[in-house]
């Protein structure tokens, strides 16, 4: 096996893994077994959003284990409950008006959202989507207009989507902009017209502009699909837009860009390790106000006073041993919705009430759990192998010292996204259970630039991998890792990581968990979801061409080269999945039990890419728990007398 050159990637690195191995050190005794259910499931109330006038608060809770809108007049104590549905929680909601609220829904994990409307007042529900295998997006939700939407349905061609304005009150569609093959997402103005169009051939990216929507769009800019220019929104004027930029640059800055003519005007903010994420403003002032990034923790840049002098008066209210963040406001913004965060607590949500300077407790969104018992998620960084600095995420459990102890890898989906710090569930639930757990952001995991990004392409299986391993033997050499308790476990790319790491690293890993992850490389490409097609010639770049780089994807496709694996696999799969299919888990699972490798397979056949009803969670995370209490000797929770 290999070993990491630099192990522990500068003294920040040895000082913060020297500070956790004391920390656990002096605690005295292990933190209590907390029931799996616990962690998974629903909250009590969740997801609250504020009415345009403020004077109600809409908010997520159990009913008949599905989560469904509430709604509470502000000050009355009186709650109705707007939806009932019992086969699926609701995926999404948000006020139109102060009347009606919109959500969205699909149906067992198919992920052809349907859009509907319910009357607050008449308790009255409308099916605005009523079609069979289409699916919805939001595309402007008009707030200056209360009876119509613009929304995208893939209703005429099922890899494209066209924007329709739909009338509320009579369910009325009007197609609004027909796509003209390959855009991907469509960008209104502050007046609610469809003005820029971000359009793929699947390897380059063309950005199209029109002045008006009876001018037809005219392409300003052509860039690979390696530099991007992601429109935000329009200045107030109208005239120019806010992108994510990584025009002739490494990491995405926030740039204004005059789009008539496809040319930077102004950098707004750059950061030198990692990407500008995101811009807001403020509707009211028109003033932009708050720019984010992420280093290790969430980061945020103010551009405006009154903005940072909330936020400030925030923190002084409630602390600073939460992330704070302000999740909504009211049409007059002086009314706040307000939740806090942190590793070791899903937090609580809060009413700020700008004029009278009040803050009012909401709820807190799992009171069951206790802070003390939770296990403090640690940044961490390495040296791979070949050099490249790697960034991740240590959890360790309470009250062990931190050696010699079975491990979680725990690799993300993707895999063009990355682990962030907070909280997270599944890592504090194998955390109780005793088992150190690691999360990497190894290359081509996104926020690090466009070279680290790039770094990962035709890499399945390979330098992806590598980092990965590299992880492993990091926590071996500086002791906290068992070498002969180490397992992995991931979900859709993670998922494909674990069979990767089992069959390509047959001696790290003492066990696998598969979840929704992909085996095949070849029957993935021809199963994705028909939407995903016009970007195809993007995904042969990144992951590999099926007739150019065959030979590629057959050295990467675990299923291939199941005569390497030899230590026990528990795989789960949900029937429905519409981007990695279940005949990625037959077939594997298949090739394993002709084998004679002991393979455990769960099959949800009401759930899509990852199991979202509360009973079926409960039934992974108990599978899993006892998986791997039986190949790694964690904790297990205690059978109910």
């Amino acid at each position: 096996m290999r070993i990491v050159n630099n192990l522990l990637g500068g003294l920040f690195s040895l000082t913060l893994l020297t500070s956790c191995s004391q920390q656990a050190e002096k605690q005295v005794a292990q933190a209590p077994i907390v029931p799996m259910e616990n962690f998974f499931k629903n909250p009590e109330n969740s997801y609250f959003v504020l009415s345009p006038s403020g004077d109600q608060i809409a908010f997520t809770k159990p009913f008949n284990k599905r989560m469904n809108v509430f709604v509470t007049r502000m000050g009355s104590g009186d709650t109705l409950r707007l939806t009932s549905n019992t086969d699926r929680d609701i995926a999404g909601y948000f006020w139109k008006t102060d009347s009606m609220i919109v959500y969205l829904k699909d149906k067992g994990g198919d992920e052809n959202f349907h859009l509907f409307g319910v009357n607050v007042n008449t308790g009255k529900q409308q099916d605005f989507t009523p079609f069979n295998k289409v699916g919805v997006q939001i595309v402007d939700d008009l707030e200056d207009n209360p009876n119509e939407m613009l929304i995208g349905l893939n209703k005429e061609n099922p890899e494209l989507f066209d924007v329709y304005r739909i009338n509320l009150k009579t369910g009325v569609l009007k197609m609004e902009a027909k796509n003209p093959g390959g855009v991907l997402n469509w960008v209104t103005d502050h007046n609610g017209s469809v003005r820029v169009a971000v359009q793929s051939d699947g390897v380059n990216t063309v950005l199209l502009y029109r002045d008006g929507v009876k001018d037809p769009f005219k392409q300003v800019l052509r860039t690979s699909f390696k530099e991007s220019i992601n429109p935000l929104f329009f200045t107030f004027d109208n005239k120019y837009l806010y992108v994510s930029s990584t025009l002739n640059r490494d990491k995405a800055a926030i740039v204004k860009f005059d789009i008539a003519n496809g040319k930077e005007m102004e950098v707004l903010f750059t950061h030198p390790e990692v990407d500008a994420e995101m811009l807001s403003y403020s509707r009211k002032r028109k003033v932009l106000t708050t720019i984010y990034y992420t280093t290790s923790k969430s980061e945020m840049k103010f551009l405006d006073k009154e903005t940072e002098d909330i936020y400030k008066k925030l923190t002084q209210l409630l602390g600073s041993k939460y992330e704070i963040y302000i999740t909504g406001h009211n049409v007059n913004e002086d009314k706040f919705l307000v939740r806090t965060m942190s590793d070791r607590s899903l937090g609580t949500s809060y009413f700020y009430d700008l004029k009278e300077d009040k803050l009012t407790k909401i709820a807190e969104r799992a009171p069951w759990l206790k802070e003390e018992e939770m296990c403090e998620m640690k940044p961490i960084s390495f040296t791979s192998s070949d050099g490249i600095t790697i960034h991740g995420y240590l959890t360790l459990p309470v009250g062990l010292p931190a050696k010699n102890l079975p491990v979680i890898v725990n690799p993300h989906g993707g895999p063009w996204a990355r682990d962030e710090w907070g909280w997270n569930p599944e890592v504090q639930f194998l955390a109780n259970r005793g088992y150190a757990v690691l999360q990497l952001n190894f290359r081509g995991s996104t926020g690090y630039g466009k070279k680290f990004w790039e770094l990962g392409f035709k890499q399945w299986g390979k330098t992806m991998q590598n980092d990965i391993t590299d992880g492993v033997q990091w926590l071996i050499k500086e002791g906290i890792a068992d070498p002969k308790r180490v397992g992995i476990y991931g979900g859709s790319y993670g998922g494909y990581a674990t069979l990767a790491g089992v069959t390509f690293t047959p001696d790290l890993y003492a066990c696998g968990v598969d979840y929704v992850g992909v085996s095949n490389l070849f029957t993935f490409m021809k199963t994705v979801p028909p939407y995903w097609k016009p970007f195809m010639e993007m995904m042969f770049e990144m992951v590999g061409d099926p007739v150019k780089d065959s030979l590629m994807l057959h050295d990467a496709s675990p299923v291939f080269h199941v005569d390497k694996i030899k230590v026990p696999l528990f795989i789960a799969q949900g029937a429905n999945d519409p981007r990695v299919n279940k005949a990625e888990s037959d077939q594997i699972v298949e090739a394993l039990k002709k084998r004679g490798v002991k393979v455990a397979y769960m099959v949800k056949e009401d759930e899509g890419h990852g199991f979202q009803n509360e009973e079926n969670q409960f039934d992974f995370y108990g599978a899993m728990e006892r998986f791997l209490a039986t190949h790694l000797g964690g904790r297990i929770t205690p059978e109910k007398k």
